[in-house]
Order: structure tokens, then C-alpha cells, then sequence
């Protein structure tokens, strides 16, 4: 299959450009959306495509959200292959989803079942996490007494900003926030059920929901490596960087560079993108039982 960096659709409306997926107008309430082989870090889009991505994406979320109807409705629908330019069928029709169109509420709904990343750096420092204080001399990488609800106010073109749960409840209302939290721990559960079941850990996890109609909707992705933070068990250890199957290869490469993390983004080399294209590839059939090769 050919590397996609961005989707061009002769005869079709283009609704938007995110840093990752291409989105076009099929009618008023209908979108395609196209995941290309784009890769965003730190919320920067790199020059550098990853070969296979933008169907690992597609292929693990369409599996996800059959899994996942019974926790929370979707915006997934039936394919039509008709609607797809007919010179790029194939790639496409394994690149993209046709979905209703929502309106999205602007959060990112994460949850986290160990401390990493963001969520790390603020406990390092604050000994909090999303503003709520935890118990103190956990360690990076470390498990959870329970699931936590870390939302972040989205911003399609730069970093997402983590706020409290006190804070969403203040820009949503205490109902929408407290169904967001519930319905966003729900599905992370189920995931790491079953992943652990695959001999990996999710270690964390993002959701975008809005509204279809008066539903609230799951929308976007779920369960990918973009999205989420998977690790080997057999691998794993408190106090140490875990072995991932996601993005987070490319981050710590990007660590070592002296770059300010704003546009333009470094080029990758070689061997950081086949690195990444076989880590998502490998999540994608551990987890999964896709295999996209």
C-alpha cells in the first residue's frame, strides 16, 4: 500500500485537516474521515510519514468500537465503498471510516491506569495528578490504586491543556462531566481487560465524545498506539521507562534532539520509523488479531 501524507478527494468537500486525519463532507449529517500516515508529537506534525499507520488506525478502531457498542454508542457506519475515488478504493477503504457527523465537545476525556508521561512530570513535581493529590513515593511507571479520570481542554493546533475534574465540571456542567468520567472509565476497563489478557498493559488512554442529536457519542479514534500508551508486561518494572507499542518510541527519540518542540518538527531517521511502523503493527496484532503486514 502507498504512504498517504495527505487524502485528496476529487468531487468531495473537505471538512477538515487535523493533524492526522484528513475529514471530508459526505452530506449534513454524514463525514468520511481518512487516517493518512501523518504522525503528531508533542502535537507538532513531523515531515516524516510512518508506512502503514493511517490503517493500523483505522483497522484497531473499527475493532474497538464493535467491541465497545454495548459501553457507549459510536459514530461508526456501515462502509460504502461507492463514495471512495475509485482509483485509490483499496488503500482507502482500509484507511477510513464513514461516521456521523457529531458536535464535539472540546476534551479530551484520558484516563490513566499508571503514572507516565504528563501525568508523571506533575506528580514529580506537585505530587498530583490532574490537580488531585496522591499518595506519596509512587514511581514512573507505576500501577494505580484505581483507574483516574485525567481530562484536557483540546487544541487542534497546538497542546492540549490538562485541567481538573473540577474545571470540566465547570465548563460542561457536573452532569456531562460526571457521564464523561464514568462512561470514559467504563471503556478503559473493558480495554485493559482485555489487553492484559494479550499480555499487555494500557497504560493510559484518550476519548473524544459529542453530541449526536441528544446522545452522547464516542467519536474519532479508540485504542490505537496515537491514542493510547501500550505495554509489554513480561517487560515491565516500577521505577523504569516501559517497552512500548505506540508513539512513545518516537518521543524519546525526539528527547535526545535539541529541538523546542514548536514547528517545524525534526525529520526522522530510518530506523525510528521502521521502529514505529513495527511497534504499531505489532499492537495492532497482539491486541487486535489484525495483521496488517
Amino acid at each position: 500500500m502507498p504512504v498517504m501524507t495527505t487524502a485528496i478527494a476529487d468531487g468531495l468537500r473537505v471538512f477538515r485537516r487535523g493533524k492526522v486525519r484528513d475529514t471530508f463532507e459526505l452530506d449534513d449529517d454524514t463525514l468520511l474521515m481518512v487516517a493518512t500516515d501523518r504522525l503528531s508529537a508533542f502535537d507538532v506534525v513531523l515531515p516524516t510519514p510512518i508506512p502503514d499507520k493511517g490503517r493500523v488506525l483505522t483497522q484497531m478502531s473499527r475493532w474497538w468500537f464493535d467491541k465497545t457498542g454495548h459501553i457507549s454508542p459510536n459514530h461508526l457506519l456501515e462502509d460504502d465503498p461507492e463514495i471512495i475515488p475509485a482509483a485509490d478504493r483499496d488503500d482507502w477503504l482500509q484507511r477510513s471510516m464513514r461516521v456521523r457527523r457529531a458536535e464535539r465537545i472540546d476534551i479530551e476525556c484520558v484516563v490513566r491506569g499508571f503514572i507516565s508521561g504528563s501525568g508523571w512530570k506533575e506528580y514529580r513535581t506537585e505530587g498530583t495528578l490532574a490537580g488531585e493529590a496522591l499518595p506519596a513515593g509512587l514511581l514512573e511507571s507505576g500501577k494505580l490504586d484505581h483507574p483516574r479520570f485525567t481530562p484536557a481542554a483540546k487544541n487542534d493546533t497546538g497542546h492540549d491543556v490538562n485541567i481538573s475534574r473540577a474545571n470540566l465540571a465547570d465548563v460542561v456542567g457536573t452532569a456531562l462531566a460526571q457521564s464523561l468520567e464514568q462512561v470514559s472509565i467504563d471503556l478503559y476497563n473493558f480495554a485493559a481487560a482485555h489487553a492484559e489478557s494479550r499480555g499487555v498493559y494500557l497504560a493510559d488512554t484518550k476519548f473524544e465524545f459529542g453530541f449526536i442529536g441528544e446522545e452522547l457519542t464516542l467519536i474519532d479514534e479508540i485504542f490505537t498506539p496515537d491514542s493510547s500508551r501500550f505495554w509489554e508486561i513480561s517487560q515491565w518494572q516500577e521505577g523504569e521507562a516501559a517497552t512500548s507499542m505506540d508513539k512513545q518510541f518516537v518521543r524519546d527519540f525526539l528527547e535526545t534532539l535539541t529541538w523546542d518542540k514548536t514547528p517545524p518538527g525534526p525529520e526522522l531517521p530510518y530506523d525510528v520509523v521502521e521502529g514505529t511502523r513495527r511497534r504499531y503493527l505489532e499492537a495492532a496484532h497482539r491486541i487486535c488479531d489484525l495483521d496488517l503486514q
